[in-house]
Formats: structure tokens, sequence, C-alpha cells
């Protein structure tokens, strides 16, 4: 059954009230037109409880805008869901088609920061310049395969498709990804494959950047997290860590910072943060496995305009893969290999749901199941 609108409702009871269940939610196939967005495929979903997203087909299968009840929950900067073919990888120059979103994927190779990497990939490669954050959230996907059906009393929705990142004498990796929700439900899932569809060993670095803004973002709201330790990025990061959870009003001259939390979890590994305004009932949370995704970096910018919390579990820290070989974080996959992650995403939409997930934070930061 699905509650909605204050009742629960059946199957059979929903169907003899509409000719189409898209009426009240469903996943629909669109193709963007205008600017620098115009040729991008997205599939538009809309869960008939409040929540609505767009996933990006041509850009690695993430997600870009999300609401619920008409509050976004993502941050969105200035540069449109650009197209792919705008992409300039070298150095910061990611940051150009970063549209900010929901869950944006860095990777698969490499993510984090820009750097010289003397031993890349096999070895007859040679050294390489890597870009930030890798290429998979400007891979188009195919295969692609959205839709909607009834399991038993459940009313499921979802997108799957594939993303290739490769390159000739160099690494083979394939994304197999599949996001979904359900009829009534104020959350979504990501469900990960990466495969090393290649014969060589290759480095492998995974980050979900989830990127919150306003208004689950604003003065005086906070970041729930169930760190047993948090340490600065660096000297900027340092000076107010103290109050690396609590937020700010936007800051003129604002210098972003980033925090590594040490994340607490429960025995089966799983743990999760969120960013909540306690003021307005609202928040948005993520979900994961620690097992999965072992560190987590918090992304703190209290800008005018660029005015965002990225919460960013990876499988390795965001210094740039050369730094995170010579501290053997680095994640490798042998060939014909893979490694599959999972990720739940939600809308926090009152004042009991934001107080029941902060006593599920304390339990992880305490290792116990939340």
């Amino acid at each position: 059954m699905a509650r909605l609108w204050g009742q629960e409702w059946t199957r059979a009871e929903l169907e003899q009230r509409v000719g189409d269940m898209l009426q009240i939610a469903g996943v629909r196939l669109v193709e963007l037109a205008d600017g620098k967005e115009r040729g991008v495929r997205a599939a538009e979903f809309r869960t008939g409880s409040g929540l609505a997203f767009t996933v990006l087909v041509d850009r690695g299968l993430d997600i870009s805008h999300a609401e619920w009840s008409g509050m976004p929950m993502n941050w969105r900067s200035m540069t449109e869901d650009a197209h792919p073919a705008y992409f300039e990888p070298e150095g910061l120059s990611w940051v150009r088609t970063f549209y900010g979103g929901l869950v944006v994927t860095c990777g698969l190779n490499w993510a984090g920061a820009p750097c010289h990497d003397p031993l890349a990939g096999p070895a007859r490669l040679g050294a390489r310049d890597l870009g930030l954050h890798g290429r998979i959230s400007h891979t188009p996907a195919k295969n692609v395969w959205a839709d909607a059906a009834w399991e038993g009393e459940e009313y499921r929705m979802w997108i799957r498709g594939k993303c290739q990142e490769g390159m000739v004498f160099g690494e083979n990796l394939i994304l197999h990804r599949e996001i979904s929700t359900a009829l009534g439900r104020n959350s979504l899932t990501v469900r990960d494959r990466v495969e090393n569809a290649g014969y060589d060993r290759v480095e492998h670095q995974l980050l979900y950047h989830v990127n919150i803004g306003f208004p689950a973002v604003d003065d005086g709201a906070e970041l729930l997290s169930p760190a047993t330790r948090i340490v600065p990025r660096d000297d900027a990061a340092a000076e107010g860590a103290e109050q690396a959870c609590r937020l700010n009003p936007p800051i003129v001259g604002y210098h972003e910072k980033a925090y590594f939390h040490e994340l607490g979890a429960a025995p089966d590994g799983t743990t999760g943060t969120a960013v909540v305004n306690r003021k307005l009932g609202f928040g948005v949370y993520v979900c994961f496995n620690r097992n999965e995704l072992p560190y987590y970096c918090q992304w703190k910018m209290m800008g005018q305009r660029n005015y965002v919390v990225g919460m960013e579990p990876c499988n390795s820290y965001p210094l740039g893969r050369a730094t995170e070989r010579e501290a053997g974080r680095l994640q490798y996959l042998d060939p014909r290999t893979e490694r599959e992650y999972t990720l739940e995403v939600g809308a926090l939409t009152n004042g009991a749901e934001i107080d029941a997930f902060a006593a599920r934070v304390a339990a992880w930061r305490d290792g116990k199941a939340g």
C-alpha cells in the first residue's frame, strides 16, 4: 500500500480512480532544449508525496534538480545542466559545467583535486595530468530504460543504464546504475555497480557529491553527523573548525572549507548524515554503507550565490590520486572484477522526522543500529 495525502491506498483503489498512473506519479523521458542544456536527455520523476527529481541521462545518470512539495533539496549553480560537449577536463575547469545538483558522481578512475600522477594506469601510459573529479559525470548513458510498474502493492519507478569510461591502452570501467523510488516515498535509492571490463588492474576512485542548498541550508541550520573525529583539510578549514557543522548566513568573501569526518556506523556498516533546518522543519539526508564508502568529506561553502553544503561519501579522500596512493587509501579494481555501492537520499519533512534521524545519528556514533 502507498500512503498519499494522509491516507493508505491499495493498488485497486488507485487504479479505479485514474486512467494513467502518471496522473499521480511516474517517470517520463524528456529532452532539454535551450542554451547549454540543449540536447541533454533527462528523466523526470514524481512520487506523489511531493518528491520530484530530474535524472540527466547524458550527464552520467546524475540527479540535477530535486524538490519536496516545492522546496528545493539541492543547490544549483549558474552553469545550467550543460551538455557534456561543453566539458573542459583540464585543471579546475570541471566546475565550468558543475550545475550543483542533488547527486553528482566523481570518478571512476580518479576523483578529487587536480594532480600530476607519475604512476597513472598501465605502465605503457606513463604519467598523466588529472583534472578535478574525473570524467564520469560528463559521460552519456546508454542502454537506458526508464519505467514504472506495480510490484504487488508497491508502485515502483526506475531508470537504468550504463556509462563507460575508457581509453585505448588505458582503463575500461563501466558504471551500471539504477535510480529508483516508489509511490508515496520521500526518498530515492542509487544502486551502482562499477565493473573493470579491461585486462589491467586500474585505479578506482569514487565520490558522491551530494549538494544541499537553501532552504535546508540557512543561518542556524546544521549538519547532523555521527563523526567521532573531524579533521580540517587545511589551515583555512582549521580556522573555526569547532563550528564545522553549524551553518551561517551568506558571507561576503567566504573561502570554501572542507572537513574529513571519521564516521561511526551500525554493526552492518550503515551510516549517514543530514543537513537540517529545525526552524523550518526541513532537511535532506544521505545514507550509505561505510564498508563500501569508508571516507566522508564535508564541503562547506557559505559564500554569496555559492551557498551550499556538500555531503560527500567516498572510497578515498579527494586530495588527488597521487596523494591518495602515497597515503595508502587509493582503491584498485582487478581485471574482470566489480564493486557495488548503494546510496539513499531523502527529505526530512517535519520536526519529528528530524528528531528521529538525529537519534539514528547518535546511535551510529556509538556503533549501534540506528
